[in-house]
């Protein structure tokens, strides 16, 4: 039997950490950045990804068909949608390395991109990855434990040889990624270089994924995302920092990771992240929100309608990949109203049906000066929110509020984290805040 060692060691890192760009996917870095669309169109879409992605923090009914597995295999019921990830990383993968875009997504575990040869693949810009030409490649065995890590797998098909471990996943939108499950070097950078680094290697993948990826890179709390793998390397460390809509395009968001992921100095807050099933998302706990001086203690609604104060840990997921913040429906209608009161400036209806609350500007370069400071009190740490989180400009002379209605999940998303260092500590389970000018680091 073939034994490999899949621990990752901190002699390859040391003790310097490392950091990469984010890339924004309507920034001139990204391969589907169109220059002639505004600004506006590019929010809209990005609005639109928010509520396809909100469904896979549900749980998935969706199976694959049966021509897209072996007749041995099930698929894994997984809680992502992919191809509706914000920010890519731009890495690449075996010996000689081959360049891997994936979509940055702390909402999941797997990295995986598609793979030689391809029964069925969707369109991607760099070139395939061909597992035969990287030296460092290695299919996992299915009696090792990252193998034992997925909730299903299946060994020994009719396409294989021996034991290697296939993984399937299947999500709530009816995409899918199927292959064998592989380890090999991951460098980032031109430095970093990141030994045998487990990941999917997909031979069929197909649904709603576009060119603009080769694959997914899963920064979670699961036993295989990124972040897990590197482990002590990086003491459980990582932090983001995701420039704002009103930056040049040609500024890039940074992550970190290590030493380098350390959010400390004056005015960071922190707050516990509460274990929770599934172990992938981060979990905080939103106690209320202030619109200037009023605070609105967080609640959810039960089946009768009825207020329930939501004094449980856990409420809320933040989310690197969710650009829209989701609140559950009555608070969030609450916090409406009061953010009615506090604005003076003519209400109107967003066009789109999309946002609730939307106002008129009085000249096309009017600022969000006139909106009140909003402030999300999570358990230990009060969070000031500028009005560039809350707010964005949908068109020359509207702008509208960023917090949505939700029925079935609370979601902190990007935009509300813009202009802060985001620090995730696994080791002291805590997320960290602390506001930057994220365009000068």
């Amino acid at each position: 039997m073939l034994i490999i060692d899949f621990c990752f060691t901190s002699q390859a890192l040391g003790s310097r950490g490392f950091s990469v760009d984010l890339i924004p996917r309507e920034s001139p870095f990204s391969p589907t950045y169109n220059p002639s669309a505004a600004d506006s169109d590019r929010l809209r879409n990005a609005f639109r990804r928010s509520f396809s992605r909100i469904d896979r923090f549900k749980p998935s009914t969706a199976s694959l068909s049966s021509s897209s597995l072996s007749s041995t295999s099930r698929p894994i019921q997984s809680r992502i949608i992919p191809s509706e990830g914000e920010y890519l990383m731009n890495v690449s993968i075996g010996t000689p390395p081959v360049t891997f875009l994936g979509i940055v997504d702390t909402g999941s575990d797997l990295i995986w991109t598609q793979c030689k040869p391809c029964t069925q693949c969707f369109n991607q810009n760099p070139p395939l990855f061909d597992p035969i030409r990287s030296s460092t490649y290695r299919k996992i065995p299915c009696e090792s434990k990252p193998c034992s890590e997925l909730l299903e797998s299946t060994c020994g098909s009719a396409n294989e040889r021996g034991d290697a471990c296939e993984y399937s996943y299947s999500y709530g939108d009816r995409s899918f990624t199927k292959g064998n499950l592989a380890s090999d070097t991951l460098t980032i950078g031109s430095s970093t270089s990141l030994p045998k680094i487990i990941f999917g290697c997909g031979h069929e993948n197909g649904g709603t994924f576009d060119e603009s990826g080769s694959g997914l890179i899963g920064l979670g709390g699961g036993s295989l995302s990124l972040v897990s793998q590197l482990g002590k390397s990086i003491g459980g460390k990582f932090s983001y920092c995701l420039v704002p809509l009103s930056a040049e395009h040609n500024v890039t968001s940074k992550i970190s990771f290590g030493s380098a992921g350390i959010v400390s100095g004056s005015g960071v807050v922190s707050t516990p992240l509460v274990p929770k099933p599934p172990n992938t998302f981060y979990y905080l706990t939103l106690e209320a929100i202030s619109v200037g001086k009023k605070r609105l203690v967080y609640y959810t609604n039960n089946y009768n309608q009825s207020k329930v104060i939501a004094a449980n840990e856990g409420n809320i997921i933040i989310d690197s990949g969710t650009t829209l913040t989701f609140l559950p429906v009555g608070f969030h209608d609450d916090l409406v109203s009061a953010l009615a009161d506090a604005i003076e400036a003519e209400r109107v209806s967003d066009p789109r049906g999309v946002l609730s609350l939307c106002f008129r500007a009085e000249s096309s370069d009017q600022s969000l000066a006139s909106a009140p400071i909003i402030t999300a009190h999570f358990a230990g740490a009060d969070v000031v929110l500028q009005p560039t989180n809350t707010f964005a400009k949908v068109e020359d002379d509207m702008f509208c509020f960023t917090m949505v209605p939700s029925n079935d999940v609370a979601i902190f998303g990007n935009l509300a984290q813009m202009n802060f260092l985001v620090g995730y500590d696994l080791k002291s389970k805590t997320v960290s805040f602390m506001p930057t000018d994220c365009t000068t680091i």
